[in-house]
């Protein structure tokens, strides 16, 4: 089954609460929220009590992308703050690190699923190890840091190796389209992080589903 995240970094922050009404009005399945440090990327973006906010005015669940060093510091505000999904990066933490981290929320009460991601630089050895103990993989498919970035081509080959060893949720995020879309589902992909397609699109749900049914579509 295909999801759509919307990736909220390319909401207007001004009316935040309208654009989550909104993209949740059109269907989509989770909201994808882009946590930045200015020191793992080169951009600030929001914090633990945003995401609070953002609990609260909506049900779709939350997969909150850290994309920030020491992860692990962090992760136990955000998941109070309402977060279901955690995704950290193998290039801010050891294997050893992640799988202690992995098992710390599958001891916890909360049921929160752990996702790992990478670079489209990093390769995709860095990962096998750990991904026994996690629920899911996200691929950048733009180096990360800003929203807008054009899809890099050179990442399918690693979706496609990744799905062969792989049998959970494969999650793209950066510069997904229709175009793109169809290119990383067919690759095997099944969870699109979008940004700008969907909030820069005068029909979002026909934007949404243009995502969701891209790999049935004709070439």
């Amino acid at each position: 089954m295909i999801k759509v995240a919307p990736s909220l970094l390319s909401a207007d922050f001004s009316c935040l609460e309208k654009e989550i009404i909104k993209v949740e009005a059109a269907g989509c399945d989770l909201l994808h929220i882009d946590v930045m440090d200015g020191h793992f990327v080169p951009n600030i973006t929001i914090g633990p009590a945003v995401v609070k906010s953002i609990r609260r005015v909506t049900r779709l669940p939350l997969d909150v992308h850290l994309m920030i060093e020491n992860p692990e510091d962090f992760v136990d505000s955000f998941i109070d703050a309402g977060s279901d999904m955690i995704t950290v990066h193998i290039e801010t933490l050891s294997a050893l690190r992640l799988k202690a981290l992995a098992l710390r929320l599958k001891l916890d009460t909360k049921d929160i699923k752990l996702g790992i991601s990478l670079n489209p630089a990093t390769p995709l050895s860095r990962i096998i190890p750990v991904l026994k103990s996690v629920d899911f993989v996200l691929i950048m498919s733009v180096n990360p840091g800003f929203g807008g970035q054009s899809f890099i081509p050179a990442v399918l080959p690693k979706i496609k190796k990744l799905r062969k060893i792989f049998k959970k949720d494969i999650a793209v995020d950066g510069g997904i389209n229709e175009s793109t879309a169809k290119k990383v589902i067919n690759a095997g992909a099944n969870i699109l992080a979008a940004g700008s397609y969907i909030f820069g699109a005068r029909n979002i749900k026909l934007a949404i589903e243009r995502i969701r049914n891209a790999g049935n579509s004709a070439d």
